[in-house]
């Protein structure tokens, strides 16, 4: 987990996470996912309540990007890339 402090920092944590990506090119997406990706966002705030005391809200968001489960008649895949898409699709179920 990486904690950061301003949308700068959450956006170079993202860009690294998606120069991790593995993606593939499919006769129907070229850009389709060949790793599954999670992204998830912890949002904590500290406010003074009516009472006078800290009160701390917490927000989370989880982002997932599963790799593409085309039909394999479809994306046209052979070789490697259809080894590939059959684990892909072995993993979703």
């Amino acid at each position: 987990a990486t904690v950061v402090k301003t949308v700068e920092e959450m956006n170079q944590v993202l860009a690294a996470g998606l120069n991790h990506r593995s993606v593939g090119a499919t006769n129907m997406n070229e850009g389709s996912s060949r790793s599954h990706s999670i992204f998830m966002i912890t949002v904590e705030q500290c406010a003074l309540g009516a009472d006078g005391e800290d009160h701390i809200r917490v927000g989370k968001l989880n982002m997932v990007d599963l790799a593409g489960s085309e039909r394999q008649s479809k994306t046209g895949a052979t070789g490697e890339r259809l080894k590939e898409a059959t684990k892909i699709n072995l993993s979703l179920s």
